[in-house]
């Protein structure tokens, strides 16, 4: 059964249009949510004068030569649906009826191409360091919220789709708490 999506942006998300995005493949519904980790620098957290560098880097303004880290990041563009900061602050940057740029090379359950029928989020932070609690919180709202608009049947992590390529979310993320929210909320 094919669900139509109603609207493109989520209620209470700042938007921040990507230009990163294209039209999903004709009939790639989004089955699979992909949870992802990010920090520009690596490591370092939170929003500065004229927003954050993940930002930046969705939105193709990012300069390299404002960190040595940034180097490797010229040209990339990329994004993805959602990026939920430390705090909790959701921001989306793809409507959902689009492909956002977030998996690259991957694939799920035999399936290849996971940005053709998933939904990316982004979690501020690194593979190796634990996350917020108001990042938890936030994203098993989203996840609920996608769950009831969206068929979506799965929920991964980048290392997941893309195993020996990528390690995040990573070792830190808490998944065990994360499906017990959402399992309290059905």
């Amino acid at each position: 059964m094919k669900l139509a999506v109603p609207f493109d942006w989520i209620e209470g998300a700042r938007r921040v249009p990507s230009p990163n995005c294209d039209s999903r493949p004709a009939g790639s519904d989004a089955t699979l949510l992909v949870v992802h980790s990010i920090s520009l620098p690596r490591g370092r957290y939170g929003k500065v004068s004229g927003g954050s560098a993940i930002e930046r880097l969705f939105t193709n303004r990012l300069d390299p030569g404002e960190d040595p880290s940034f180097a490797d990041l010229a040209g990339l563009r990329v994004s993805s649906h959602f990026l939920i900061y430390r705090d909790g602050e959701l921001v989306q940057f793809v409507p959902l009826r689009k492909r956002a740029w977030h998996a690259g090379a991957s694939s799920w359950r035999g399936r290849e191409r996971c940005n053709d029928y998933s939904v990316g989020v982004e979690l501020e932070g690194a593979d190796d360091s634990p996350f917020a609690d108001a990042q938890y919180a936030r994203l098993a709202q989203l996840a609920r919220i996608l769950q009831d608009l969206l068929p979506i049947r799965d929920i991964a992590g980048h290392s997941d789709i893309a195993p020996g390529r990528k390690t995040d979310p990573g070792t830190r993320f808490d998944w065990p708490r994360l499906l017990a929210t959402l399992a309290r909320a059905t």
